[in-house]
């Protein structure tokens, strides 16, 4: 990509995007990683420990069918579950995006 802005149609697509964290027991990391993909306006997860640092990234592709995310997720799901074998609490920080013709 080359930094500019999507053009559909002769028009800019205008996207917004921002971010949250949560905290949350590590035993509900996989349930909750699963309930955000499918919501579809997430971008990027990243997980991270109680001291900040970043364990695992992971991006996720706008437009891509919820079945088949989840599908192709499986090793990254797998290993979300493995961490959470080793840890209590985790924070996950969730990038949104909002395309600005929406409300």
């Amino acid at each position: 990509m080359n930094g500019e802005p999507d053009e559909i149609g002769g028009q800019e697509k205008e996207e917004h995007t921002w971010t949250e964290q949560i905290e949350i027991a590590a035993s509900e990391l996989v349930d909750k990683t699963k309930e955000l993909i499918e919501e579809g306006n997430v971008r990027r997860l990243i997980i991270r420990n109680q001291d900040d640092e970043v364990l695992l990234e992971v991006p996720l592709t706008a437009g891509v069918a919820v079945g088949s995310v989840v599908t192709l997720l499986a090793p990254v799901l797998a290993a979300l579950g493995a961490m959470a074998a080793l840890l209590t609490h985790v924070k996950v920080e969730i990038v949104r995006t909002r395309d600005g013709d929406q409300e």
